[in-house]
């Protein structure tokens, strides 16, 4: 068996993952009325591909949008992109949880074919750095969840961080 960083199965290539993620992405329920001028499914592939890509921003995204020359559409099989707004607007209220689908089959390969055997940690656990820190921080009391780390500073003023 030769090492993860070397041996890439076919099924963890990002033709096979994209499909996968499209698959999850097609089945979350579009809560609106009438039919809608972008899919939910081509937001939330569009959103894929914003962090995939490692673009910087939903702005930075929205000039690759316009770009005619750059074929993320094609290879994330996206028919409409959404601008920055009407991305917010489209994303905003998808629960989280309807995503999991999507980790989960991608986690599952990456298991399979021992890819995270070197990210090992205590307990059977793997330590893997998904994001960076203080992607986002505001002092508003109105936008923070569960999960974002809540700072203060000298003087007292909170701020939390995701």
């Amino acid at each position: 068996m030769g090492s993860p960083s070397r041996l890439v199965r076919a099924d963890l290539t990002a033709d096979a993952l994209c499909p996968l993620v499209r698959a999850t992405s097609d089945g979350i329920p579009d809560a609106r009325t009438g039919p809608p001028a972008i899919p939910l499914g081509d937001a939330l592939m569009s959103a894929f591909a914003m962090f995939s890509l490692k673009d910087p921003s939903l702005l930075a995204f929205d000039h690759r949008r316009r770009d005619p020359n750059d074929n993320f559409r094609t290879v994330y099989g996206i028919t409409r992109v959404p601008s920055d707004t009407q991305m917010r607007d489209l994303l905003d209220p998808v629960d989280p949880a309807a995503l999991r689908p999507a980790f989960r089959d991608v986690f599952r390969r990456l298991q399979r074919d021992h890819v995270l055997d070197t990210f090992g940690y205590l307990g059977g656990q793997y330590l893997i750095s998904v994001d960076g820190t203080n992607s986002f921080a505001t002092t508003s009391d109105g936008i923070h969840c569960p999960e974002c780390l809540v700072k203060r500073n000298r003087v007292g003023v909170r701020a939390t961080q995701k």
